[in-house]
C-alpha cells in the first residue's frame, strides 16, 4: 500500500521498469532496519550496567554501593545470542547503526529499568534460566523503551516510517523473544511473504485501469476525485486479490483491507470500504469471476 501510494504521488515521467519493486525492496529494508536497531537498543541497555559499574567504581571517593552495582543482566544469554548472530551483525555495520544510538538515552532508560521490581527480582536470583534471561530483555523493550515518550521521539527522528511500522514492531519483538530461531536477520520477510507481496504489487499496477471499470460504478453519489487516495488504492489491492488470487479468501481480503482503511486512512473508511468491496464481490461471484482454491481440511 505505501509503495503504491508512493508510485501515486511521483511524476510518471520518474517512473521507470523496476521502480515498483525497488521502492517495494526500500520500504522492507527499512522495516528490517528499525527492528535490527529495536534489539541492539535493548542489548545497549543491558549492557549498560557494565559502563555504570565502571563509571561507578572509578569515582574519587566511590560508596560502598558504587562497588557493589550488579553487572548480571550485562552478561545475559540471550543477548549474547543477538549479537553473535552473523545477520545481526551485518545489519549493523551495513546500515551503519552503532552510530544511531543515543548513549545518554541508554543511561536513561537503564536507570528506569534498575529502578523496576522486574529487574530487582532478575538480579537477585542468582542462577540464569533460558526463561528469565529472555523474560528481562522483552521487559526492556514492552515496559521501558515502548512505553516511553523519549525513545518513541528517538525512534521518530530517527527512522521516517517509524509510525507506519511500531505496531508491527511490537508483534516482531514478541514474536522474536519467543522464537528466535525462526528468524533471519538477513531475509526478515520470508520468500513466500515476499513473493506475494511483489505479485500483488506489480497486478494493481498492471489491472488499475480494469479495477476501477469495476469500482466506479458502485461510487453512486461519491465522486471518484475526491475519494481519499488511500482508499482507492485498498480497494483496487482488494478487487485484485479476489480475481488474482486463488489462495486468499475474500472473507480474509475484505476484513483485510477494512482493517487497513482503518489504520491509514478516515474514520469513516473501514465501513466504506466494505461496502464497496462486497457489492464488487457480489457482482464477480454472480459472474462467476471469483475462482478460489478449496482450503484443505485439517
Amino acid at each position: 500500500m505505501q509503495t503504491l501510494y508512493a508510485l501515486e504521488t511521483m511524476e510518471q515521467s520518474s517512473i521507470k521498469p523496476g521502480t515498483a519493486t525497488r521502492l517495494l525492496n526500500e520500504k522492507l529494508d527499512q522495516t528490517c532496519q528499525i527492528f535490527t536497531y529495536l534489539l541492539y537498543s535493548v542489548a545497549q541497555v543491558a549492557q549498560y550496567a557494565e559502563t555504570d559499574a565502571q563509571a561507578r567504581a572509578s569515582k574519587h571517593l566511590p560508596s560502598a554501593e558504587d562497588l557493589q552495582v550488579n553487572t548480571k543482566i550485562a552478561g545475559n544469554e540471550f543477548i549474547y545470542q543477538i549479537i553473535n548472530d552473523r545477520g545481526f551483525q551485518v545489519n549493523l555495520e551495513q546500515w551503519k547503526m552503532k552510530r544511531l544510538v543515543d548513549e545518554d538515552l541508554i543511561r536513561k532508560m537503564y536507570n528506569l529499568l534498575i529502578a523496576t521490581d522486574a529487574y530487582k527480582a532478575y538480579i537477585a536470583d542468582e542462577q540464569r534460566t533460558k526463561g528469565g534471561e529472555k523474560e528481562i530483555l522483552e521487559f526492556i523493550y514492552k515496559e521501558i523503551l515502548a512505553k516511553n515518550e523519549l525513545f518513541i521521539q528517538h525512534m521518530e527522528d530517527t527512522f521516517l516510517h517509524w509510525g507506519d511500522d511500531e505496531e508491527m514492531m511490537h508483534i516482531l519483538l514478541s514474536n522474536y523473544f519467543n522464537k528466535p530461531h525462526l528468524f533471519n536477520f538477513m531475509q526478515l520477510i520470508s520468500k513466500e511473504k515476499l513473493d506475494y507481496a511483489k505479485e500483488l504489487l506489480l497486478t494493481v499496477i498492471d489491472k488499475k485501469e480494469y479495477c476501477l471499470e469495476l469500482i466506479k460504478p458502485k461510487l453512486q453519489n461519491w465522486d471518484p476525485e475526491r475519494i481519499a487516495a488511500v482508499d482507492m488504492l485498498l480497494m483496487e489491492m482488494g478487487v485484485c486479490e479476489f480475481l488474482y488470487f486463488p489462495t486468499i479468501p475474500t472473507k480474509v481480503t475484505i476484513n483485510e483491507y477494512i482493517d487497513l482503511a482503518k489504520a491509514y486512512s478516515t474514520p469513516q473508511s473501514g465501513q466504506f470500504i466494505n461496502g464497496i468491496l462486497d457489492n464488487i464481490l457480489k457482482d464477480l461471484e454472480k459472474e462467476q469471476l471469483v475462482k478460489k482454491q478449496d482450503r484443505p481440511k485439517k
